[in-house]
């Protein structure tokens, strides 16, 4: 599960933007959208893009991305 808050600070904190990371991805705006919403799942190959893209380290990675709701 994506921790959906860390994703949008740390885009936010970096100055990204939605639609470039989308297009990194090769997604729609709106299929990037579901799955920072947890409505579908980022795939391993995309983490690994976002990881560099965002420059993440693994704990940043393990905390945006491998989220567990306590």
């Amino acid at each position: 599960m994506t921790n959906s808050c860390l994703f949008r600070e740390t885009v936010k904190n970096l100055g990204l933007k939605y639609k470039a990371i989308a297009k990194k991805l090769n997604l729609s705006t709106y299929g990037l959208q579901k799955k920072i919403d947890n409505i579908s799942e980022f795939k391993a190959s995309e983490i690994m893009i976002l990881s560099d893209v965002m420059h993440l380290s693994e704990k940043q990675r393990s905390d945006i991305f491998f989220y567990h709701e306590k």
